[in-house]
């Protein structure tokens, strides 16, 4: 389908600002029955607490007011629930958790009158609901009462037992119907993801459960834009039709978290974006082998390592063969554009998550955030409970914003380490790689028997349980970012100058007179000499004596 320029220009805009990830890993498909949802919130400038809706019950005539989440302009405001339930970050106390990309879609399906934001949507949902259905019927129903003013969403809503996908847009702010909506079950067993493109295509062909607005496809048909039987609607296709920036900078990433669990050449030409003939990839998949916490993190990290899509075989990886590429995604050489790879794993991330689901445990034990406020390849992610009400200073930092830097607040120093390795990527990783295992493994260890306490203190009193487990969740963020202090120091002295200064057993060794053994200095690499050498010739060659 050919899109208007204003339209690709809208798509396009919309990508660079909320360029966000969503994997999806259903109980069937884990190792040990736990439903994984994840979610990487990327925008540059974008900063953010974890935030925190408490638990309430509400007066007849209460109202919420409507602040946008992007902007933080003012909408309007709607009645208040009489009752909703405490909500840490992306998940409430009910396990119910909520994430969400940005695809955009018809520029002219945005109802600017519209009240309710996407941002807004997800924590009403959260703070609404106990299952994953029942948040479908809250944030449907809102938007179709008080209109949805922002772009083409996806919607990731998951509880202990269930994934949704839930694809929404408006309608251009007719009063009559004022949103377009589909939601789809992953199976279970499957997993699945989206990335800024729409996701959900001929959804009469899914072998699964599938809801959707009484308008979805009357709508499309009023405006010319369907015309052939109901069984034949293809919603993407309709709404959101990829273009070669939904393939390869968004579908993409989709692929190469599905080549994790099974060989995904057969679709490559589609991630690649430049075949126009390419088959499209499916909805989910059934993985060939079953999905844990780690293996999760190691997805949340990727940048197409070991892929035709890779990054370290080009000199954009500068002399210490970095991952990450600068944005915007195109750039001009000769009035000619050219693009960067946008892997899951990208600098612009304000914070990112994995929600771990588990029905058989007390909800309020079950449920946990394994959060990070940065970049999830820069992080460890400490557990958060779902029953957590309280916050650590460094999640949660008075005076700290976007412009506002402060050393006891994680999304700071957690950038400020990032920073320092971007640029000296091989030189510097492996010493913040070896601090976030570290932590990331000594977090999973305790985590069994932290909540084998939890569990005994439940039988007897709940609100002991919560407790314990709230201040074991502040625990381990102030020992997080205790450890990332230290991290930034260690960088700074160890690899000052472009040199690396020796260690030993963790400190840094001395000459027999005191003072700091002699650096080295490891210079360029093998492969970024090479392409120097080509470059400019003989220009820096040594004359031969």
């Amino acid at each position: 389908m050919k899109k208007s320029f204003a339209t690709l220009f809208f798509l396009t805009m919309i990508t660079y600002a909320n360029a966000c990830t969503n994997l999806i890993a259903t109980k069937g498909a884990t190792t040990d029955g736990s439903v994984f949802v994840t979610y990487t919130a990327d925008d540059y400038g974008m900063f953010t607490n974890l935030c925190h809706y408490p638990a309430g019950t509400h007066a007849k005539g209460d109202r919420r007011e409507i602040i946008d989440y992007d902007t933080h302009e003012r909408h309007g405001s709607i009645p208040e629930a009489p009752v909703t339930y405490n909500v840490i970050g992306n998940i409430n106390e009910y396990q119910v958790s909520i994430g969400e990309t940005t695809y955009g879609g018809r520029e002219e399906m945005v109802d600017k009158d519209g009240i309710i934001d996407y941002g807004s949507l997800m924590y009403l949902g959260l703070q609404r609901s106990k299952t994953a259905r029942e948040a479908i019927k809250v944030m449907t129903s809102l938007a179709e009462t008080y209109g949805y003013n922002s772009g083409g969403e996806t919607f990731t809503i998951a509880d202990p037992n269930e994934v949704w996908l839930l694809e929404m847009q408006g309608c251009g702010g007719e009063k009559e119907q004022r949103v377009v909506w589909v939601a789809v079950r992953i199976p279970d067993g499957m997993i699945s993801a989206h990335a800024n493109q729409s996701r959900i295509g001929q959804f009469s062909t899914y072998n699964t459960e599938v809801i959707k607005s009484k308008n979805c496809i009357s709508f499309a048909r009023s405006k010319g834009w369907f015309k052939g039987k109901d069984k034949d609607f293809n919603w993407k296709m309709t709404y959101a039709a990829p273009d070669f920036g939904g393939r390869r900078w968004c579908d993409a990433r989709v692929w190469s978290y599905f080549n994790h669990f099974k060989d995904m050449s057969h679709w490559l030409p589609w991630a690649l974006g430049k075949d126009p003939n390419a088959e499209d990839m499916p909805l989910w998949i059934a993985p060939d082998k079953k999905v844990d916490l780690p293996k999760m993190e190691a997805c949340m990290r990727d940048h197409y390592e070991g892929t035709p899509l890779s990054l370290d075989n080009d000199i954009a990886q500068g002399i210490w063969e970095s991952p990450y590429r600068p944005t915007p995604l195109k750039y001009v050489v000769d009035d000619k554009q050219y693009f960067n790879e946008r892997p899951i794993s990208t600098q612009q991330t304000g914070f990112s998550y994995i929600a771990q689901l588990r029905s058989w445990l007390p909800r309020e034990i079950g449920g946990i955030l394994w959060f990070g406020n940065d970049d999830g390849n820069m992080v460890a992610y400490v557990p958060i409970y779902c029953s957590n009400t309280e916050r650590a200073e460094c999640f949660n930092t008075p005076g700290a914003d976007a412009v506002t830097f402060s050393d006891k607040n994680a999304f700071w120093v957690c950038n400020w380490v990032s920073n320092m390795v971007y640029p000296r990527y091989s030189q510097l990783f492996p010493a913040l790689k070896e601090v976030r295992d570290s932590l990331d493994n000594a977090f999973l260890a305790a985590q069994k028997g932290v909540e084998a306490k939890a569990e005994s203190l439940y039988a007897t009193d709940k609100a002991a349980a919560v407790k314990y487990l709230n201040d074991y969740s502040i625990q381990k963020s102030n020992e997080m970012i205790a450890r990332w202090r230290q991290l930034a120091i260690h960088l700074i002295v160890k690899f000052n100058d472009m040199a690396v200064k020796p260690e030993k057993d963790g400190k840094f060794l001395r000459t027999s007179t005191g003072l700091g053994e002699h650096v080295k200095r490891p210079g360029y690499s093998d492969y970024f000499k090479r392409e120097l050498v080509k470059q400019t010739g003989d220009k820096f060659a040594v004359p031969n004596k």
